[in-house]
């Protein structure tokens, strides 16, 4: 199986198992019901990367240690191919009853991709809103809104829980409206079905948070940077990457050029 039907694949069916747990462990616990989703899915994930894929490396969120810089040899920086994989994204959203805003990210990084972050492949599972969107067949570019339906206002996606203090302020001055929504793989499938025109976030993030969705996104013909225009890169040795910017081709002058008097690039 080519490596895009694989990572869909995974990233699929990591999500019908998270719909199983739901179902088995109920909403009364959230906590518990975390704990099941993350340990299931990434059992599952590593497992069948273990299976299918034994030469690649891979970094998972629920690794011990993963949010830790790496140094010296014999890791993931001297493979050629790893796999960036959230195996719960919006564990918030996911504990809560009737939400359908969480993800599961399935990402490939390869030394060998010609593309400037090297996401080879990646799938975004959204099991309780029925899909899976993937860089085997990239969903088409997103329609430009309809003016009438937004007032001719654009639409950033933005955190429910922790939205970037600057991102009011960023609203104001262009004319947009903030749209509340939960794991940062629902707030770039928004963007890349057009039910919102960008994502904008700072502070905070790790490259599993952006991979798998990024690469979707890149697949899909979408803007796709940090907040100063530069390359999202992955496999580092510190794994935290902060700040991106998603949203279509037309919009990223006029969000980075805003975005440039609001914020500096760690």
């Amino acid at each position: 199986m080519i490596d895009g039907a694989f990572a869909r694949w995974l990233a699929g069916r990591a999500g019908q198992l998270l719909m199983e747990v739901r179902a088995e462990v109920g909403h009364d616990d959230p906590a518990a019901l975390k704990a099941a989703g993350d340990k299931r899915a990434h059992d599952f994930l590593t497992s069948e990367l273990a299976r299918w894929r034994p030469a690649d490396a891979v970094l998972s969120e629920e690794e011990d240690g993963a949010r830790g810089e790496l140094t010296g040899g014999g890791n993931r920086l001297d493979a050629k191919r790893v796999w960036i994989i959230d195996p719960l994204d919006g564990t918030r959203e996911f504990s809560e009853a009737g939400r359908a805003d969480w993800a599961v990210h399935v990402a490939l990084w390869s030394a060998d991709c010609a593309h400037p972050n090297r996401l080879a492949a990646g799938a975004v599972a959204l099991p309780a809103q029925h899909r899976v969107i993937a860089t085997d067949h990239p969903p088409a570019y997103p329609p430009m809104p309809v003016t009438s339906a937004t007032g001719g206002r654009l639409r950033l996606a933005a955190s429910r829980s922790r939205p970037p203090a600057f991102l009011t302020a960023l609203a104001e001055e262009i004319g947009a409206e903030l749209v509340p929504m939960g794991s940062a793989g629902a707030k770039i499938a928004a963007v890349i079905g057009g039910e919102v025109d960008a994502y904008v976030h700072a502070g905070g993030q790790y490259e599993w948070d952006s991979a798998a969705p990024v690469a979707v996104a890149t697949a899909t013909g979408l803007h796709a940077s940090r907040v100063d225009g530069s390359a999202l890169e992955y496999n580092g040795a510190n794994p935290r990457l902060p700040d991106l910017v998603v949203c279509r081709k037309d919009l990223a002058p006029r969000l980075l050029s805003a975005l440039s008097g609001h914020l500096q690039v760690p």
